[in-house]
């Protein structure tokens, strides 16, 4: 089998996708060191004219070097792709916390949101302005702690400018200073978007929501939203400061840090030592001109299905339970993904899933070992997409990773059940789990 490698990175799974971007799971050779690489195509990217945006996402993020902040270690590229080698990040995003577990703690929110405060707090001292914190944007590490993720809408102002006019972020935390059109201080309206957050972190909900965007705005531009009775008083008054609708009288980050909620528990962040940041990798990604290297991935070659070493199947399980990684089940639609094993060969098993999904009445487009299903819903009301990938886990197993790429949580589940149910032969269980299989029908037959 042909392993994939960029540079000294060997390339694992696909753990992400974007319109623009894949991420996969890959290893520093020379270090053993668990990254993740987001692969980009040249191409699209002229063709979309986001060269500058990216180039700044990437400056942007080889500048904040913060144990908040999710870390840059460099930029290769190659003829036709760019490659930006990140920090690999264990524990998920924020926001799927809060939707699986409600409201936190007391003692958990103000932990993140000191973390949060921290991370942000750097970044402006670099003259970086996220303009778009919120839940989705802060993983969380293996140890629990936040790293702020996503600076493709930041701002860095040239030198002496403080003024910023891009109306920019998610609705439901932007400040509505940003609204107005007017200009805005892009370090105060990060400040409000960090109240956003402490609020559904401790209530579980937004303070602003509204299907409606005018009723949204006016909600925001007169800061109209209600506590809950749970939320300490000092928390409340915290978050009043902080959601002040005049961006002159809102509380600063300074002011925040001297806020005595704030301070229980808070042990400010010890930060690495001075590293000298230099970005001639980054211009030099998108100058370069030469073929790729030999040992990198090319477009079209067939070089088998990935194979899954010991440290993926373990990171793709739960805890240590590899049972985990043969099926998610109910548990899965959180996180918009299944898998299931076959002992077919891996052709057989791609072409068995291309003909079911066709069947279903859905569109299939295939590339190596990777499928694209995508058609519109069941309910017939919405755009509907899965990513279907073959791994070989084994000699003769092979694992199917199927994620939701876009469409319904709901209308995944149903898909994914409905799906399965058609490749009964050649999904493989446990012996235990054929026998229990073959009785059910058996006695369905005898009734």
């Amino acid at each position: 089998m042909v392993v994939r490698k960029v540079g000294k990175y060997e390339i694992g799974r696909t753990i992400g996708e974007g319109t623009f971007a894949k991420v996969k799971f890959a290893q520093n050779t020379e270090t053993g060191e668990s990254v993740a690489m987001k692969v980009l195509d040249r191409s699209t990217i002229l063709k979309h004219k986001m060269v500058d945006q990216i180039k700044r996402e990437i400056s942007i993020m080889k500048l904040v070097r913060h144990p908040y902040v999710v870390r840059l270690h460099e930029v290769l590229a190659s003829r036709t792709k760019i490659y930006i080698i990140l920090e690999f990040i264990t524990g998920g995003e924020l926001f799927d916390k809060i939707i699986h577990h409600g409201r936190l703690s007391e003692a958990e929110s103000r932990r993140y949101f000191q973390q949060l405060i921290d991370g942000v707090d750097y970044c402006h001292s670099k003259g970086v302005y996220h303009r778009d914190l919120k839940p989705e944007n802060l993983l969380l590490d293996s140890l629990g702690n936040i790293k702020i993720s996503d600076f493709g809408l930041s701002a860095l102002p040239e030198q002496g400018v403080s003024i910023l006019r891009t109306t920019c972020g998610t609705p439901n935390y932007v400040a509505p200073e940003v609204l107005s059109h007017k200009g805005y201080n892009g370090a105060v309206a990060d400040v409000w978007s960090c109240g956003v957050i402490l609020y559904v972190l401790m209530a579980g909900y937004l303070p602003f929501d509204e299907l409606e965007l005018t009723a949204l705005y006016s909600k925001i531009n007169t800061a109209e939203y209600a506590c809950p009775a749970w939320f300490p008083v000092g928390a409340k008054s915290l978050i009043n400061r902080i959601l002040d609708p005049n961006p002159e009288t809102r509380i600063t980050i300074e002011q925040i840090r001297n806020d005595e909620w704030f301070q229980g528990g808070y042990v400010p962040v010890s930060l690495l030592e001075y590293e000298e940041v230099n970005l001639d990798d980054v211009n030099a990604a998108f100058d370069y001109d030469e073929e790729p290297k030999a040992n990198q991935l090319q477009e079209n070659e067939d070089t088998g299905p990935l194979l899954l070493n010991a440290f993926e199947m373990i990171i793709l399980s739960q805890g240590l339970n590899l049972a985990t990684i043969f099926d998610r089940g109910q548990d899965s639609v959180k996180q918009h993904q299944t898998r299931f094993i076959s002992q077919k060969p891996a052709k057989v098993v791609l072409s068995s899933m291309e003909v079911v999904a066709q069947s279903m009445g859905f569109k299939t487009h295939i590339r190596n070992y990777k499928m694209r299903v995508e058609g519109v819903s069941a309910n017939k009301t919405s755009f509907f997409s899965v990513i279907l990938e073959v791994f070989e886990v084994a000699p003769t197993f092979y694992m199917v990773d199927i994620q939701k790429a876009a469409g319904d949580a709901n209308e995944y589940l149903k898909f994914y059940k409905n799906f399965c149910s058609n490749l009964e032969d050649i999904i493989w269980k446990p012996s235990n789990e054929a026998s229990k299989s073959r009785i059910s029908k058996t006695k369905n037959k005898r009734r």
